[in-house]
């Protein structure tokens, strides 16, 4: 029993797991007003809002300086991979999704014309965010991290 506790005691662990854990579910009931369709891959997939990426690197960030001051070399390592998780979620990623979409419309139409598509599967698009769903995922993050490590855990 007290490895269990010593798991859940691990605020920097926890914070950033349950900020991931509540930003897809967040992401997933969002999902469902926009499109009125509950789609289970949300629980589990990257897109959309907010940004889970964002908030799991923001939640840990957050709770590493709590836990070991912003001096510390793994508040540095953690801002610096924050920094490029996002980087990476709404650029390259973006551009990926959308590329996935414009492929994806273009198949649709050559298979329209009578023509063999050899790739049977839809490419996904929900691969990116925009630099809103970003923001709002660093911001959900820190605010996890805070709630957790300062008054839940405290």
């Amino acid at each position: 029993m007290n490895y269990v506790m010593d798991f859940v005691r691990n605020e920097i662990l926890m914070s950033a797991a349950l900020s991931w854990g509540l930003a897809q579910v967040i992401k997933t009931i969002i999902h469902l007003i926009v499109t009125k369709k509950f789609v289970a891959e949300r629980l589990i997939g990257s897109g959309g809002m907010p940004s889970c990426h964002s908030a799991t690197v923001c939640a840990l960030t957050t709770s590493i300086i709590i836990n070991e001051g912003i001096h510390s070399p793994f508040f540095a390592m953690s801002a610096i991979l924050a920094i490029i998780v996002m980087y990476d979620a709404r650029g390259v990623r973006r551009e990926t999704g959308i590329q996935a979409t414009v492929l994806n419309e273009m198949i649709e139409i050559v298979e329209k014309l009578g023509a063999d598509v050899s790739y049977d599967e839809k490419l996904k698009e929900f691969i990116g965010h925009t630099p809103l769903q970003v923001l709002v995922g660093a911001i959900f993050g820190i605010f996890v991290a805070l709630v957790y490590c300062l008054l839940i855990i405290r």
